[in-house]
């Protein structure tokens, strides 16, 4: 049976015109569960208790509202709120038709499992038959028995095979009983779309396949793969398909049990294969440890991570709480360092704390006063109630103002027209030029010339291009001299100065030689170009000659070396463009063959992954089938054990009732016949045959009651 979902309808309101059908899964939209009024439409909709039903009403109810918008037409775009566009009203429509039992379906299934008791307590109770409709095979549900089931291993038909065609007899109809009119040969059957019909949505069970008869296909043992569980087959699943043929293989190879001479070899063989399974088995789980550590570590790597960005996030945040702090701490500082700086200059302004009255005529004469601007820092706000003062106008505030007030516009206002500028005349008809035009052509001409000289950019001082005198600085007045008294201390006062002339020429030599050695290069140039004796002259013609032979030569070397390094760059050029060619293609294939190699690890990872997986949930599915099994036999075995002991009950009371009804039947039998026996006897006797069996009678029950009674006194006397 194929699962079954719904649609979710965008209304809640069932209709006769929208069918509430449902669809398989994998169709399109949005796909749920289930529908508001499933549990009062879909048959299949099954409820525990009538409780969860009254819930699922309820909850329909509160769900589905149950107020409606109604719109105004004549206010349908309006903002107003004394013109709302709709209004609101609480619909009582019920969304349930009326035919439609909401009663909870339970109550009949526990009417019919009662009478059903009541039928097995009482046999003198008849069930009532229940009646089925018609399943109308030819007619509205023919459809339903169309459908052929799918065999994967069914054997197609051949071609060429041509199959006689059966001859079928014709069919003759009844004649027609007069009792009745004849039937139309056609009729057109409805079908109601109001609710769902499971039978509809349901496929007939056909097997997933068909193994043929002897024979066991090796395509079953890929039966338990799923796509994305196995499918597409890759390299584990396809070593799994190797290691059970080989299995079969081996399984065939393997001496029958029947031959007890072999039974050693087979012993011996399955041991084999045993110890080669618990080592393939203990590479699985090595394989499975590695691949548990490395998700560890990784899993391990991500978790700090995840710390780390936490406490940076919390170092971060902290830092923010204590860099807002700040500010608000220096903005507190700031306001009360202004306060106390306007306290001060208040308390400057008026140092000997005079009293002054306020001056009305300067406060009204000084636009900065506080009449004009007060301070909102002394409790004066100017703005406060400003929009009192704000002209709210309908027609500026509407769209239907404006609309009002731009129908009342004149059409000039809304529909510009432009006229274009009359050019201006500057000559008079004599053909001169007016006055204003001239004057005016002068003024521009002045701007003009005024704008230049405003944006005219001095140029650069040049350099000097010829030899400048530079003029000599005056010397300085002679030191003043005084009279000395006698002849030591004018020597000594002549050693003093002839010692400062020492130092200051020493000084002043010392100076000319760091700025000849700075200017070394500029005087040699000048003594190149500016020489003035003829021996000078040609001495540095000379040198000129020698200097350009030299550079000649100097050009011819650089010219042979330039061309020997030239031949030697090409040269390396070509063996390095091939090396390096050579080593970036040797890189690229390096990284191409790195990139491979990492993707085949990747990939072979991931098969590892995923063959672990596959062989946890291979032995989880296997320990189940193993539970399963297991329960099943105890299960099948408690069955057993209970059917036979009933069963055992049941022959025993059988036995003992036959037995007891036999042996009464016998009893009432000889009873019978002595009766008939005695009933003649008695017929027959005589008076002396009576008295006879009296004495009999007589001898053997009365006597020895007498003597027994007498021994036993006697002992009783004894003790």
């Amino acid at each position: 049976m194929s699962h079954v979902v719904t649609i979710e309808e965008p209304q809640a309101k069932p209709d006769v015109s929208q069918p509430r059908c449902g669809v398989k899964s994998g169709a399109w939209g949005h796909v749920s569960s289930s529908r508001m009024y499933d549990f009062l439409y879909d048959p299949l909709f099954i409820l525990s208790s009538e409780k969860d039903h009254k819930q699922a009403d309820v909850q329909a109810t509160m769900i589905r509202s149950k107020l409606r918008k109604v719109p105004r037409f004549r206010a349908m775009f309006s903002n107003l709120i004394h013109y709302p566009r709709y209004s609101v009203y609480w619909s009582k429509a019920d969304p349930v038709p009326a035919f439609v039992r909401r009663e909870w379906k339970g109550q009949e299934e526990k009417h019919r499992e009662a009478l059903q008791q009541l039928a097995t307590t009482d046999t003198s109770f008849q069930m009532p038959k229940e009646v089925y409709e018609d399943p109308e095979v030819t007619g509205r549900n023919r459809y339903k028995y169309f459908e052929r089931p799918f065999l994967p291993f069914l054997e197609q038909m051949p071609l060429n095979v041509v199959f006689e065609t059966t001859k079928i007899e014709a069919y003759t109809f009844p004649p027609a009983s007069p009792d009745y009119p004849p039937s139309p040969s056609k009729c057109t059957v409805g079908t109601q779309t109001a609710y769902r019909d499971a039978e509809v949505q349901t496929d007939p069970y056909s097997p997933e396949y068909v193994v043929c008869q002897d024979s066991i296909p090796e395509l079953l043992t890929l039966a338990t793969l799923t796509w994305g569980r196995g499918l597409p087959a890759g390299q584990a699943e396809v070593e799994m398909i190797e290691r059970a043929r080989e299995k079969r293989a081996w399984e065939a190879t393997l001496p029958p049990l029947s031959d007890t001479a072999q039974f050693e070899k087979r012993r011996r063989m399955m041991n084999v294969m045993e110890r080669k399974e618990w080592a393939f088995r203990e590479q699985e789980i090595e394989k499975l440890q590695e691949i548990r550590l490395e998700v560890l570590k990784q899993l391990l790597k991500k978790r700090d991570e995840n710390q780390n960005e936490v406490n940076t996030k919390h170092l971060n945040a902290q830092w923010s709480k204590l860099q807002e702090a700040k500010e608000a701490k220096l903005a507190q500082i700031q306001r009360a360092h202004v306060s106390a700086i306007r306290k001060l200059m208040g308390k400057g302004k008026n140092i000997e704390g005079k009293l002054e009255r306020r001056n009305i005529i300067k406060d009204y004469s000084d636009y900065a006063s506080q009449v004009y601007g007060p301070l909102s820092r002394l409790g004066r706000f100017p703005d406060n109630n400003s929009e009192d003062f704000v002209v709210k106008n309908l027609y500026l505030n509407t769209y239907e103002g404006l609309v009002e007030l731009e129908s009342c516009l004149p059409d000039f206002v809304t529909q510009p027209r432009i006229r274009p500028p009359k050019p201006k005349v500057t000559t008079t008809k004599a053909g001169f030029l007016k006055r204003v035009a001239r004057m005016d052509h002068e003024l521009a001409e002045v701007h003009k010339v005024l704008l230049e000289k405003k944006n005219k950019v001095l140029e650069p001082k040049k350099p000097p291009r010829f030899l400048q005198r530079k003029l000599i600085p005056q010397p300085r007045l002679p030191t003043p001299t005084l009279e000395m008294g006698s002849n030591e201390e004018e020597d000594i006062e002549m050693a003093v100065i002839y010692l400062q002339k020492l130092l200051r020429g020493r000084v002043v030599q010392n100076m000319m030689f760091e700025g000849k050695e700075k200017r070394l290069e500029l005087i040699q140039e000048l003594r190149t170009s500016h020489a003035l004796q003829e021996d000078d002259r040609l001495v540095k013609k000379a040198e000129k000659q020698v200097t350009l032979a030299l550079q000649r030569q100097r050009n011819l070397h650089e010219h042979k070396v330039s061309l020997v390094e030239n031949h030697l760059a090409g040269l390396e050029g070509r063996v390095l463009a091939d090396m390096f060619d050579f080593l970036s293609k040797e890189l690229v294939r390096l990284q191409e063959e790195r990139r491979i190699h990492a993707f085949a690890m990747l990939a072979e990872r991931q098969r590892r992954m995923r063959e672990a997986e596959e062989s946890g949930r291979r032995q989880v599915e296997q320990r189940r089938l193993r539970e399963e099994d297991q329960i099943f036999k105890e299960v099948l075995k408690v069955h057993q054990s209970t059917v036979t002991s009933y069963l055992e009950d049941i022959i025993l009371n059988t036995e003992e009732n036959t037995a007891e009804e036999q042996a009464r039947a016998e009893i009432e039998k000889v009873a019978k016949e002595i009766n008939d026996i005695a009933y003649e006897m008695e017929s027959r006797r005589t008076q002396l045959q009576s008295e006879e069996i009296v004495a009999e009678l007589v001898y053997s029950f009365l006597i020895p009651e007498v003597q027994k009674n007498f021994v036993k006194e006697k002992d009783y006397d004894l003790f």
